[in-house]
């Protein structure tokens, strides 16, 4: 699989949940805190290519996949190598 990336924020808990999900899974990732990186929502409707309120926004390689529930669903039951 691609790597994941993860934007997401200091003491979010779905933040964590999707960053343990890929851990728990084995998969090569990126978590990028948008606070330390100085990111707006305008950046990250930029990087999505569509408004976002929420974090975390999860991407597989370029592939938007959404929120953390939208990744737990694209990934949770499927075999992965």
């Amino acid at each position: 699989m691609d790597k994941v990336t993860i934007y997401g924020k200091p003491t979010c808990p779905y933040c964590d949940r999707a960053v343990e999900l890929c851990e728990r899974k084995g998969f090569a990732y990126e978590y990028i805190d948008i606070l330390e990186k100085g990111m707006s929502t305008a950046d990250l409707h930029e990087i999505v290519g569509k408004p976002v309120r929420t974090v975390p926004q999860i991407f597989i390689g370029s592939q938007h996949i959404g929120g953390y529930t939208d990744f737990y669903d694209h990934v949770a039951y499927r075999d992965w190598e």
